[in-house]
């Protein structure tokens, strides 16, 4: 079996996360695999990047999640290992990455995103990090007005 460290992000575009819709025609979040001895942190970042044309900075973890599928090219099993982290858009413009395979993406409303997402572990990812969002944006302002 293969294992694979990955890192992802939870964008949040106001009261908005960012979905693809990937080649297999699954609604998925941004992630990758960790290279060359990045940090999680980097990874996830040049990720989103990457993959949605997304400039985003991480405003907190959200999270760990791990799922095996059977690779056909390399016929054999591969065991993914994904670090999340709550990240904030700096804006509401993006360009998916049609050249990776993806089909569709863009930021939906958090209830949407959850009714259109596939696996159920992103469900619950996206929930949970959207309220670690909330209450992240509302310590930054009560500390504005502080």
């Amino acid at each position: 079996m293969i294992v694979r460290n990955c890192a992802g992000g939870v964008v949040f575009n106001g009261n908005k996360v960012f979905i693809l819709k990937n080649d297999k025609d699954q609604w998925v979040l941004p992630k990758g695999k960790i290279r060359n001895g990045s940090l999680p942190t980097e990874t996830a970042i040049s990720r989103v990047k990457y993959e949605t044309g997304v400039s985003a900075n991480i405003v907190s973890t959200a999270g760990e999640t791990s799922y095996e599928f059977f690779s056909l090219s390399r016929k054999q099993e591969v065991y993914n290992k994904i670090i999340w982290y709550v990240m904030e858009a700096s804006g509401p413009n993006y360009k998916i990455n049609k050249e990776e395979g993806f089909k569709d993406g863009g930021f939906y409303s958090i209830d949407k995103a959850i009714d259109m997402i596939t696996h159920n572990q992103d469900k619950s990812l996206v929930s949970l990090s959207y309220k670690r969002y909330l209450e992240i944006k509302d310590i930054e302002i009560d500390e504005i007005y502080a």
